[in-house]
């Protein structure tokens, strides 16, 4: 048995609305509830997924119990941790991770119920502050600029892309894309020796028309996570082709 200090701790950078519920939900067979940030007793507080400074003190408190990082958090967010974590992330195509993400706030929040999806991406805090470019921002803040966690208001430009980008490639210890759930999974499985169980989903919003008017209006506002998404999926596919010619 490794001792506390020699424990390789696991950090996911979920990206929302890119099947990282259902990526939660089979981890814990590997891990275990306990060992999952946020553990059973912070579980339904939304803060616990999206607050820095909380996970923060929380993980100070129960260290030596986890083992993985889950949550909404920004990548830089490991380097608040004081322990070195392996970290591991799923991108989506963007038009399509706001759609869905759009469709949940329909299924979840009461005040939204009855609207359709471009009401709901007029609200600023979710176009603005939640939806834009967010894959973009989640792998590119530093410390040093994050003052609201996945809320930190930045400039998305061709700087912070390429940021995003290097970051994924070299910080990023495995990646994928949502489109391969399966074979990512099968990546993570083989690479840590992870048994993740059947394969099953979970948190998938009901299908709903989006008009072509939103989605070019969605595709302009994520310019920039369309050409991570791009970069990403060109990468997954370079490393899965190298790892089968070494197979």
């Amino acid at each position: 048995m490794s001792e506390p200090g020699d424990v390789r701790r696991f950090f996911f950078v979920h990206l929302q609305k890119t099947a990282g519920t259902t990526l939660f939900r089979r981890l814990k067979h590997q891990f275990g509830a306990e060992a999952m940030y946020p553990t059973p007793e912070y579980q339904g507080d939304v803060a616990a997924t999206i607050d820095v400074d909380l996970l923060v003190q929380r993980f100070a408190k129960h260290r030596d119990e986890i083992r993985l990082i889950t949550g909404h958090f920004p990548l830089c967010t490991t380097e608040l941790l004081e322990e070195p974590f392996t970290t591991f992330t799923l991108l989506r195509e963007p038009v399509e991770r706001v759609l869905s993400f759009l469709r949940h706030q329909r299924q979840v929040e009461p005040q939204f119920a009855d609207a359709s999806l471009e009401e709901i991406y007029k609200t600023p805090l979710l176009r603005d502050g939640l939806a834009s470019n967010h894959m973009v921002r989640m792998l590119s803040l530093s410390v040093e600029e994050m003052t609201d966690g996945l809320l930190t208001e930045v400039v998305v430009d061709d700087a912070r892309l390429g940021l995003a980008k290097r970051n994924l490639s070299e910080r990023i210890d495995l990646m994928g894309i949502q489109e391969e759930f399966e074979p990512f999974c099968d990546a993570l499985s083989t690479r840590y020796g992870w048994s993740l169980g059947p394969a099953h989903v979970a948190n998938r919003t009901p299908p709903s028309e989006a008009s072509e008017t939103l989605r070019q209006e969605i595709a302009a506002d994520n310019a920039m996570d369309a050409a991570l998404y791009e970069f990403a999926a060109d990468l997954w596919a370079t490393r899965r082709g190298s790892q089968r010619k070494g197979m």
